[in-house]
């Protein structure tokens, strides 16, 4: 997912600023780079009424601020176990860093094991299955909407379940922007209601398609992304925080100071298709 590898490279590269000068020619700044760490891309996403069993977990590294490539990671033995010992072996495709199973089951409310073997090193992380609501069928589109009134908005629904505590991770892809847009929402003022989500665009016209998704997620990985999005100044604060490292939940058993970026979630998932009218 190279939206996240982005954002854990701003997160953990050096700060600097570009000053513009009277000739207008930006600057680069030869940085130091650090060591590379390993990146755990585990998302494990079960589509609503799908099988599911089919996944893929990638590793890559850290890299240069300026480098436009995430180097693979090759050679690693990757398993993921269920409550019931159940092991499901995730395979790479030769060179590609990218691990796939082929027979994952997932259970919603289970919790999951994940163990990375790479170079004489362990790395382990547990999480559960999370469950999501239905996005609605309906989705309401306002040609006024935005904050001043000038854009095309759409607003999607869905259910929220009242005996729990819940999160969720909202993914919004669209023509005019390279990435999905994410944003982190919990049910501490909705719980059990009808919940909406609003986006809009200013370029916005006929026939544009949306992308919607919507994921189950736990409160510890609310958390995570949070200060994720927090941190890459892509949560619409003029005044962002100052970008930090972001652990997750990926932790060396081998040798602690060797720590990973990344994150093992398991999330159900809905999604809807919108074309502007």
């Amino acid at each position: 997912m190279k939206l996240l590898q982005k954002i854990i490279i701003l997160s953990v590269g050096l700060f600097v600023g570009l000053f513009m000068t009277g000739c207008e020619k930006a600057i680069n700044v030869d940085l130091k780079t650090a060591s590379p760490r390993l990146v755990v891309d585990a998302s494990i996403d079960w589509v609503k009424n799908t099988a599911g069993n089919v996944q893929k977990i990638v590793l890559s590294t850290t890299t240069g601020y300026y480098s436009p490539e995430f180097p693979s990671v090759s050679g690693a033995v990757i398993t993921v176990t269920n409550a019931s010992n159940t092991v499901f072996n995730f395979v790479e495709t030769p060179g590609t860093g990218q691990y796939i199973c082929s027979n994952f089951l997932p259970v919603v409310g289970q919790t999951y094991n994940l163990k990375i073997v790479l170079n004489g090193e362990t790395y382990t992380a547990s999480e559960a299955f999370t469950a999501v609501p239905k996005i609605e069928d309906h989705i309401d589109q306002n040609n006024k909407g935005g904050e001043a009134g000038d854009e095309i908005e759409i607003t999607f629904y869905y259910k929220d379940d009242a005996s729990q505590i819940n999160s969720y991770l909202t993914s919004i892809t669209q023509p005019y922007s390279p990435f999905p847009e994410l944003e982190v929402e919990d049910d501490e003022h909705s719980n059990g209601n009808l919940t909406q989500e609003s986006y809009s665009h200013e370029k916005f016209k006929a026939g544009d398609r949306v992308d919607i998704k919507l994921y189950g997620i736990s409160k510890s990985y609310y958390n995570y992304m949070f200060k994720l999005i927090l941190a890459s100044g892509n949560d619409g604060n003029p005044f962002p925080t100052t970008p930090s490292a972001v652990r997750g939940n990926i932790v060396n058993q081998t040798n602690s100071k060797n720590y990973a970026f990344g994150y093992f979630r398991l999330a159900e998932m809905d999604s809807k298709i919108y074309t502007i009218k």
